[in-house]
C-alpha cells in the first residue's frame, strides 16, 4: 500500500490550518475561564483560600474541561477562517483551476482533523477525570449524602435493603438495615429484622456496623422485641465489593471516571438491575467514542462554509459554524434524556448527533454544487 505523496501544497494547508484552530482555541479558552472561573479562583487567593501555586493548579485543572470542546470548536473555526481567506485571496479559485478536487483540497485538512480526534478522546479519557479528581481534592469536594442499596437473590427477590443517611470515604453514620423475611405476599416483601447503627465502615470484604438496635419483628409485623448489638457485618464478599463500588460512583459524574472504570461500572449497573442509571451512563460512555469524530465533521463543515464566491457575505458562514456549534451542544442533554428513560437505545443516542451532522454536510456539499 502506497501512501500519498506529502507536496508543498499539504504543508502550506496544514500548518495554516493549525495555526488558525490554536488560536481559536487559545480564544474560546480565554473567553470561557476569563467570567467566572478565573474572578473566583483571584478572589479566594486575596482571601487566603488559596496559595498563588494552588490558585494556578486549579486553573490549570479547568483547562481539560474546556479543552474537550474546545477542540472541535476551534478546529470548525480555524478551518472556517483559513478557506475563507483562501477563497478571499482567489487562492482556491487557483487550486480548481489547476485541477485539485474537493476531495484533493481538503486532504490536509482530514488528516489534521484525526490528530484533534485523537487529542479529543485522550482528554475525554485521561485527562478530564483526572484533573476533577484533583479539582475536587484542592477544593474539599467530597460530598457526604445518602445511599440505598438492595441486595437481591438469584430471582431478583430483595433479600436486604441497606439505607445510608451519610457517608464520607469509607465511614458511615445513620445506618439502617431492612432484613426481608422469605416470605413474601403478592404486595409486600415481610421484614424479619430492622437494624440500626449508629457508624460503620466499608471493608474489602464486608460491610461494618457499630453500636446497633434490633428490632425484631413476627410475622404478622408486630415489633417482638429489641435488643442492643456492639457489631454487626453485613453484605459479605462480593456483595460488599460491588455496594461500595455502586456508593462512591453514585455521587460522581461520569467525567469524574476514565473509560476502563466506567465501563465496569456500567456491568456493575446492568448486573443490579440499575436500569435507568445503566442506560445513562451507556450512552455517555459510547459518546466518549462516537462524539471526537465531530471534529472531523467540524472540519469538513468548516472547509465547505470557507468556499465561497468573491462577491458572497462573509459572515454568512461563520453566522452558520457558530449556529452548528450551539444547536449541536445544547441538543445533547435532550439525547442523554431519552437514552436514561429508554426512549432510545442508547447506542442510538450517541451515534444520532454526529450522524445528523454527518447528513448535513453531506445536504450542504451537494447544495454547493463542489
Amino acid at each position: 500500500m502506497k501512501f500519498p505523496k506529502i507536496t508543498i501544497y499539504d504543508k502550506y494547508i496544514f500548518n495554516q490550518i493549525l495555526v488558525t484552530s490554536l488560536v481559536a482555541i487559545l480564544l474560546f479558552t480565554v473567553v470561557w475561564i476569563a467570567p467566572e472561573m478565573l474572578l473566583n479562583t483571584i478572589k479566594r487567593t486575596l482571601e487566603g483560600q488559596y496559595t498563588v501555586k494552588t490558585a494556578i493548579l486549579v486553573i490549570i485543572y479547568e483547562l481539560p474541561k474546556i479543552l474537550g470542546k474546545a477542540f472541535p470548536v476551534g478546529l470548525l473555526l480555524g478551518t472556517l477562517f483559513t478557506f475563507d481567506k483562501l477563497s478571499k485571496d482567489s487562492e482556491l479559485t487557483i487550486f480548481r483551476a489547476v485541477g485539485m478536487s474537493f476531495r484533493r483540497i481538503i486532504a490536509p485538512v482530514i488528516v489534521l482533523s484525526f490528530i484533534f480526534t485523537y487529542l479529543c478522546f485522550v482528554t475525554g479519557d485521561k485527562l478530564i477525570p483526572y484533573s476533577v479528581n484533583k479539582a475536587n481534592a484542592i477544593n474539599g469536594n467530597n460530598p457526604t449524602t445518602q445511599y440505598i442499596y438492595t441486595q437481591k437473590d438469584k430471582n431478583s427477590i430483595p433479600t436486604m435493603a441497606v439505607i445510608v443517611s451519610r457517608f464520607r470515604a469509607n465511614h458511615m453514620n445513620n445506618v439502617i438495615v431492612l432484613d426481608f423475611s422469605k416470605r413474601i405476599y403478592a404486595d409486600v416483601h415481610q421484614l424479619s429484622n430492622i437494624y440500626h447503627a449508629k457508624e460503620g465502615e466499608t471493608l474489602p470484604d464486608k460491610w461494618h456496623l457499630k453500636d446497633i438496635t434490633q428490632y425484631e419483628i413476627s410475622n404478622d409485623g408486630i415489633f417482638i422485641d429489641v435488643k442492643k448489638l456492639p457489631t454487626l457485618d453485613i453484605l459479605q464478599g462480593e456483595s460488599a465489593k460491588n455496594a461500595y463500588i455502586l456508593m462512591t460512583y453514585s455521587i460522581k459524574k461520569e467525567r469524574e471516571i476514565n473509560n476502563h472504570n466506567l465501563r465496569n461500572y456500567i456491568k456493575l449497573l446492568k448486573k443490579e438491575g440499575l436500569d435507568e442509571e445503566y442506560r445513562y451512563m451507556l450512552n455517555k460512555y459510547l459518546q466518549r467514542f462516537f462524539h471526537p469524530f465531530v471534529c472531523v465533521l467540524l472540519a469538513i463543515m468548516g472547509a465547505l462554509l470557507g468556499f465561497s464566491k468573491p462577491r458572497e457575505q462573509r459572515m454568512v458562514g461563520f453566522v452558520i459554524a457558530i449556529g452548528c456549534i450551539f444547536v449541536y451542544y445544547i441538543t445533547l442533554p435532550f439525547f442523554d434524556l431519552l437514552a436514561e428513560k429508554g426512549v432510545m437505545h442508547p447506542f442510538l443516542t450517541a451515534v444520532f448527533p454526529p450522524a445528523a451532522f454527518l447528513c448535513a454536510i453531506i445536504a450542504f456539499y451537494k447544495s454547493k454544487d463542489l
